[in-house]
């Protein structure tokens, strides 16, 4: 059996990459081949945000000194970690779709060098708007995060992009493809 394919899902925070991934999660929700890793964060659950599993300071740093995470990393003052189910899940075949962290993507690719990096974008007006929308962060939080995104370098290798200034289907329907002939070859080659 072929060995299944992670997609490392990356963007500035309120590009849409966890509207696109609910939006993928849905459209393949009937294919065997596809599955989304949740994250768990040291951050309680919100009602529109993120899907991610929360844990506290304590939990975390039982689950970390127990081996449990296959990635983990700090960023913005909290804790994310990616579960040791993907090896099962990407030995199994399956291809696993994962919201990563722009800087720790060296070290993802050190650990899982066949990993298609996924940079979604969107223009510093869109990011803006949704930062303001999604009401997480101040003024001067989203002005930081702004000149943060403006800032990043493209990463080093393989890369796929996916502009997400449209409505949220058009980018959608990129990624959904994106994930569907990955499934299908990866079906193929079994």
């Amino acid at each position: 059996m072929a060995e299944g394919k992670l997609f490392y899902v990356i963007g500035a925070s309120g590009s849409g990459k966890d509207s696109l991934m609910r939006y993928a999660r849905e459209r393949l929700a009937a294919d065997p081949g596809v599955v989304f890793a949740h994250r768990y964060i040291t951050r309680p659950v919100e009602l529109h945000g993120e899907n991610h599993v929360a844990l506290t300071e304590t939990e975390f740093d039982a689950r970390l000194a127990a081996g449990l995470f296959a990635m983990h990393w700090e960023s913005h003052g909290l804790r994310y970690g990616i579960g040791r189910e993907i090896n099962l899940w990407l030995a199994k075949g399956c291809n696993v779709v994962m919201n990563g962290s722009r800087e720790y993507l060296p070290e993802a690719r050190f650990r899982y060098p066949a990993l298609t990096a996924i940079l979604v974008t969107v223009s510093p007006e869109v990011l803006a708007a949704r930062l303001r929308a999604r009401g997480r962060e101040t003024e001067d939080q989203i002005s930081q995060r702004i000149a943060r995104a403006r800032q990043f370098m493209r990463p080093d290798g393989p890369l796929k992009i996916i502009e997400n200034d449209a409505e949220l289907h058009v980018a959608g329907e990129r990624f959904v493809q994106l994930l569907s002939v990955a499934s299908t070859s990866a079906r193929v080659s079994v």
